[in-house]
């Protein structure tokens, strides 16, 4: 402003010499809030000692405008309070924040100025300072990342039986009696149901010899050996008719692994002595001498635990086939009961429409008091889009874990509360791999870009959030790399990463990708990331 007593094109046209400077020059929106600072520069002899200015920044965009808080100016005569601007000139610099309101992407930001000298009020000509808003990070997915817990079920479930018999002290002598041992009769008749079953099929058999560990590992190797030998023999005998008749023959010889779990397992004063001189020693000689020293345990072990190590163990695996989908689907609706829990989970995870899987799950509740099913209906119902009936779910899950504090996070993500969803991905861990993603959306939304980029890094899933954290972050081949994604949204993002490299044809390219959705072709032609190519 010049001496105010000038004629008003004079003071419009000294107006050319004052220097505005707006941060940014594009303005961007960050957290919900525009924030804006403005540097004015007045020339020498453009402000009277005696004038006040007022200032008053104005966003003006569709819909409306909103109007920022005015700043005052005196010169250095007037005795008020305001910032004084030497008659000399000087510099004043103002940081002001605007509420983001939709329509604020095509908008400007003007100064409105009047000037007030000696009971005279004179309108200043509105200075345009800034063009446009971008608003980039609200592109960011809110959707969140949560899933169903695993139901359990096995389509092929691995099924073990095993019976052993034992042997006198240093012999290989199969004993007739051992042949008709309680526990051999036990592997007859699991043998005999794995075969009736037609839905069991056995896959291997082993026999695995040992020697109890006493008296020298070359003779117990060498004893070891032959058990296996005569247990081979015995075999035929004992697995009669099994399919599998060719069994696998592992000599372990001394047995000091069977020896530690026996000691620890039993009653013997002294075991912990034993278990001590097992862990410092790992030289069967010395271990075995050690142990020797100390006669009276040694007589109890005698007794007691080196019997049940002179062993042979008949081992056959098998696979039992589960119920096949169709199988289970049919069962749900003729003979529910039939299924088990995991079956039942599994029949709703196989099931699409939303309200079934609910009706499923409040079954496996009721059947079985399943937690899983709790939880698992609360995702259904996120999926359906009620998050109370979810929340309401949630809140009746007995197991507190971290998929529960993260689906918690993701319903208070849904509902706009940063707050009470970074609580909740924090509380979930670092190392949930859907509240990690999760929290990287709430430091998007809160203006965290660089944190935002290391959390997406690796997130699974949509591509989108990761894009755009490296797009926020100026990383834009990494954001370019990141994208595997082939939606609407992504393709406005590559849309985006080809504008800022100045990459004309990519721009076009992506853009009528993204165009298939209405809503995108609408924001492209407003959006201030593709000015340069309109």
């Amino acid at each position: 402003m010049s001496a105010c007593g000038k004629s008003r094109a004079e003071q419009m046209k000294m107006a050319e010499n004052v220097k505005i400077q707006c941060t940014p020059e594009v303005l961007v929106a960050t957290a919900g809030k525009i924030p804006v600072t403005i540097t004015v520069t007045y020339p020498d002899g453009y402000f009277h000692p005696k004038a006040t200015m007022i200032v008053t920044p104005v966003l003006v965009y569709e819909g409306g405008q909103q109007v920022g808080q005015s700043y005052v100016y005196q010169g250095e005569k007037i005795k008020e309070n305001n910032k004084v601007v030497p008659k000399n000139g000087g510099s004043v610099t103002e940081r002001m924040v605007f509420d983001y309101e939709p329509g604020m992407e095509k908008s400007h930001l003007e100064l409105r100025s009047v000037a007030m000298y000696n009971g005279s009020r004179i309108e200043i000509p509105t200075v345009k300072v800034a063009d446009g808003c971008n608003t980039t990070y609200m592109l960011v997915k809110t959707s969140g990342l949560y899933g169903y817990k695993p139901d359990g079920y096995q389509a092929v479930i691995a099924q073990s039986t095993e019976g052993q018999i034992l042997y006198d002290k240093n012999s290989a002598n199969v004993k007739s009696s051992e042949l008709r041992s309680e526990s051999i009769k036990a592997l007859q008749e699991a043998l005999k149901k794995y075969q009736e079953d037609e839905r069991t099929t056995i896959k291997g058999t082993q026999i695995v010899a040992y020697a109890s560990p006493e008296g020298g590992k070359v003779l117990n190797d060498k004893l070891s050996d032959d058990r296996a030998s005569s247990a081979q023999k015995a075999w035929s005998s004992i697995s009669k008719s099994v399919a599998a008749d060719s069994p696998e023959i592992r000599s372990i010889g001394q047995d000091w692994e069977g020896f530690r779990q026996a000691v620890a397992e039993s009653n013997i004063q002294d075991k912990d002595l034993i278990l001590r001189v097992l862990s410092m020693y790992s030289d069967p000689a010395v271990r075995e001498s050690e142990i020797r020293n100390m006669s009276q345990i040694f007589t109890e072990l005698q007794k007691d635990v080196f019997p049940e190590l002179r062993r042979a163990r008949f081992i056959a695996n098998a696979e039992y086939q589960n119920y096949t989908d169709e199988e289970i689907t049919a069962l749900l609706a003729s003979n529910e009961s039939a299924l088990d829990e995991p079956a039942l989970l599994h029949a709703a995870a196989i099931v699409q429409d939303l309200n079934q899987k609910v009706a499923i799950y409040d079954k496996a509740v009721e059947r079985f008091g399943s937690d899983v099913a709790r939880f698992n209906k609360g995702v259904a119902l996120m999926q359906k889009g009620d998050d109370a009936a979810a929340a309401d779910a949630f809140a009746k899950v007995k197991t507190v874990d971290a998929d529960l504090y993260n689906a918690n996070g993701v319903i208070a993500l849904h509902k706009g509360d940063l707050a009470a969803a970074a609580n909740a991905f924090r509380a979930a861990g670092a190392d949930h791999a859907f509240a990690k993603a999760n929290m990287g959306a709430v430091d998007i939304l809160n203006g965290n870009y660089a944190k935002a980029a290391e959390e997406l890094a690796d997130a699974p899933g949509c591509c989108n959030n990761t894009t755009l954290a490296y797009i926020l972050t100026g990383q834009l081949d990494k954001a370019e790399a990141a994208i595997h994604c082939q939606d609407y949204p992504v393709q406005y993002l590559h849309a985006i990463i080809a504008a800022r490299k100045g990459d004309a044809a990519g721009v076009k390219t992506y853009l009528e990708k993204a165009s298939g959705s209405p809503k995108f072709a609408d924001r492209a032609a407003k959006d201030i990331e593709f000015a340069a190519y309109r």
